[in-house]
């Protein structure tokens, strides 16, 4: 009986799903620029488009940044920056392009080192949420799920171990919403660094907010590429996006930027 119960949960469930992410469009961008490149990128490009496939959204993959236009990219209800990093646009008009997305009401997801992407660019930082400062070794460590009420990870278990590179940042945004800590009392490192000064030991892992119009999630977990395999992480994945879709297609009246550069008075 209580097997029978399980599968009727887990086929409403499904379905569940499928409905809300049936007919949206994702595109994966998964340029670096100079620097240290993921071995894991094809893992996830094959991950998010087997997600795809098992809930109704299509995908498309770039690692050309002249794609980013406002006719390409309204087409998209997300965009992912999977394991991208450092200056990976190439013109003033391409940023503009994707500031434009973000405030017509775009989603955007970005996976493990899209924290490192565009360190020197303040509104992207913002939109993510923080910057890639460093890592200790990779190593085993425990992940908690800090918000247990929020969509992205209400249905993922409460805790996991996994093995990873626990990031730490700089130049939080503070009005992002901590999703996943990692547990840093478990985290070993020789030499002279020191882990971060916060109360406790949980870190940031993973966030979440809404930016100039836009839907953001981050994670820092996935930077082995058995990863895109690990039906723990994959569940982590695929709750963020449907967070980061459950919103109408973006709307270009609403996108107003025509320069890079921000005022910061207006974002705090």
């Amino acid at each position: 009986m209580k097997s029978t119960l399980a599968l009727i949960l887990f086929f409403i469930y499904s379905l569940t799903i499928n409905a809300q992410l049936k007919n949206k469009h994702v595109l994966i961008f998964t340029k670096n620029g100079k620097g240290y490149v993921h071995e894991n990128i094809p893992a996830s490009i094959v991950a998010i488009q087997k997600l795809g496939i098992e809930n109704g959204f299509s995908t498309d993959t770039t690692t050309n940044s002249a794609f980013f236009t406002d006719d390409n990219l309204k087409k998209y209800d997300a965009v992912i920056f999977s394991n991208t990093n450092n200056d990976v646009f190439d013109t003033e008009e391409q940023k503009v392009a994707f500031m434009r997305y973000i405030q017509a009401g775009g989603g955007f997801m970005g996976i493990h080192s899209a924290s490192g992407t565009e360190r020197n660019w303040k509104w992207f930082k913002l939109m993510l949420g923080a910057s890639f400062l460093r890592h200790p070794p990779f190593q085993h460590f425990t992940v908690h799920v800090l918000d247990k009420q929020h969509p992205a990870v209400k249905n993922l278990s409460g805790q996991w171990e996994t093995n990873d590179e626990c990031y730490f940042f700089k130049e939080f945004n503070s009005s992002v919403k901590v999703l996943l800590v990692s547990d840093i009392s478990e985290i070993r490192e020789s030499g002279k660094n020191i882990k971060p000064d916060v109360f406790g030991n949980r870190y940031p892992a993973a966030w979440c907010h809404e930016f100039d119009g836009g839907r953001i999630m981050y994670t820092a977990l996935g930077h082995s590429k058995e990863d895109y395999s690990n039906t723990t992480y994959l569940a982590h994945i695929i709750e963020g996006l449907k967070w980061v879709m459950d919103k109408p297609r973006p709307d270009y009246e609403k996108a107003k930027a025509t320069s890079s550069a921000i005022d910061e008075m207006k974002y705090f």
